[in-house]
């Protein structure tokens, strides 16, 4: 009986193919690393043939490890967001770099459209903000630049990451499914979020024919079969949602006002707001939560654009340490950060302040300083980040009683127990963290016809570990202004 659900998790530096039992217990995994391309700085490119291979070779892994076809209930997809690829519609073979969500090239561009006054128009219909992290000013740049793209005529295909992956894997003699789920759709900046559509005014604004695009879909149901040939038989794929939204639903924050903290690559704030889009006034983002049955769920969200990708960078670039463990270990072996701040700006800041031209600094250096102080401001970075989101939450009426954390970085528990001392509120973390995937699993789990709804589903989820504030308030307060001070003058 099929029983089992295959996920594919395509994320910014890996590729993986996962099993999760119906009731969220996971059954394997294959995973590979994605090269990362930078042209020039500020450029982030990846191989959408390296994404395409990647995927299929560990898909395939985990269908033998299953047991074959006929264990597999359905696939669901998650995937970096904002990411876009350009493919030929004929064969799905990629005409040109991938442009990765990190990516800053259009940076002078959005700087255009605010000057001439579009952003409150584009954040009343898409809910974001006019800056280089999102999709459309992406592809226009990539029409304008790669001639390729311009011969390709009617054959050229655009899409974000998960759309590219479901026409490589419906790809037959027939033709393959071009769409696109809402959650990835409502992050281009070229959808109407409210009406679940294309905007045409949008697709003018930034010069994106509309034909190119892919069809807005729901997140679960049946969203495709894959060729029979990739795994000896077809798999429908049921479920499907940008990284961010599947992790909010692998936390099971299915009511307004719960929050989780993602925390990967960047780090990404979401809070439900339920049927009702939130217009932010403080730099927050809105967002579709999950579209199912035609009907949206929204939610806002702060996007931090460094958080694990810094750790990777102390480790690789600077050789400061030769594992993202050790910094938990180097944490703790010092009383505190020594008056060390970090202001990983190294793509620029998100929210709220949304500043592409920032850059890092490491501020209070001494004689005094060692490795472990640098370390311990890294993550400690990301407890005053997610301070910062907390306070711009607040101010748009919609603060946390709890904060529901996953990502690779918190299996660190002196972080976690940081980010309660900080943020002053109870954190907690689930004893399975891949809650993306988890979360796409339990989209498919309910496009499959398993589970009638995502309530219903949420029993995937499993067991949790609570971290509680145990700072004083004149040590937490001291830290807030040490990193304010910094950030000042990282933004000066």
């Amino acid at each position: 009986m099929a029983e089992t659900i295959l996920v594919i998790d395509e994320g910014t530096t890996s590729t993986r193919a996962m099993l999760f039992g119906m009731d969220g217990t996971p059954r394997g995994s294959a995973q590979k690393e994605l090269t990362q391309h930078y042209p020039a700085a500020g450029l982030v490119e990846h191989d959408a043939e390296e994404i395409w291979q990647h995927t299929l070779a560990c898909a395939q892994e985990m269908v033998t490890k299953a047991g074959g076809v006929g264990v597999i209930a359905a696939i669901g997809i998650t995937n970096q967001r904002e990411t876009v690829v350009f493919w030929d519609r004929r064969t799905g073979a990629p005409l040109a770099p991938a442009i990765v969500w990190q990516d800053r090239r259009t940076a002078e561009a959005c700087d255009a459209l605010k000057a001439a006054g579009h952003e409150e128009a584009v954040q009343v219909t898409t809910g974001l903000l006019l800056d280089p992290y999102f999709s459309a000013s992406k592809i226009r740049w990539a029409l304008d630049n790669w001639p390729q793209l311009k011969e390709a005529g009617d054959n050229l295909a655009v899409g974000t990451v998960e759309s590219y992956l479901v026409y490589r894997l419906t790809l037959q003699s027939g033709g393959a499914r071009h769409v696109t789920d809402a959650t990835n759709a409502s992050r281009t900046s070229l959808m109407d979020i409210q009406h679940g559509i294309w905007d045409e005014g949008l697709c003018e604004l930034f010069g994106v024919p509309q034909d190119i695009l892919p069809a807005i879909v729901d997140c679960a149901g049946e969203i495709g079969m894959t060729a029979p040939e990739l795994f000896g038989a077809p798999i429908p794929i049921c479920g499907m949602a940008g990284d961010q939204q599947a992790a909010t639903i692998g936390q099971s924050c299915l009511e307004p006002g719960q929050t989780k903290a993602t925390y990967g690559t960047g780090a990404f704030v979401l809070t439900n707001s339920g049927r009702e889009m939130r217009i932010s006034r403080h730099r927050l983002l809105s967002t579709i939560a999950w579209q199912l049955d035609g009907e949206r769920v929204f939610a806002l969200e702060g996007s931090v654009f460094v958080a694990g990708s810094l750790v990777q960078w102390l480790r690789d670039d600077l050789g400061l340490l030769s594992s993202a463990a050790e910094t938990e270990e180097m944490a703790r072996s010092v009383d505190d950060n020594g008056g060390v701040y970090l202001v990983p700006a190294l793509s620029g800041l998100g929210a709220p302040h949304w500043r592409s031209d920032a850059r890092a600094a490491i501020s209070g250096l001494s004689f005094a300083t060692g490795k472990a102080h640098v370390a311990r401001a890294a993550l400690e970075a990301m407890s005053h980040q997610t301070y910062d989101l907390k306070s711009a939450f607040a101010a748009d009426g919609v603060d946390w009683a709890e904060l529901r954390i996953d990502g690779g970085m918190v299996a660190n528990d002196w972080m976690a127990q940081d980010l309660a001392d900080i943020l002053d509120v109870k954190v907690e973390r689930p004893a399975f963290t891949e809650t993306t995937a988890l979360g796409a699993a339990m989209l498919a789990a309910v496009g499959a016809g398993h589970y009638a709804d995502l309530a219903e589903a949420s029993v995937m989820r499993g067991g949790t570990r609570e971290f509680n504030a145990s700072m004083d308030d004149q040590t937490r307060h001291a830290r807030i202004q040490g990193w304010n001070d910094a950030l000042d003058k990282a933004l000066a």
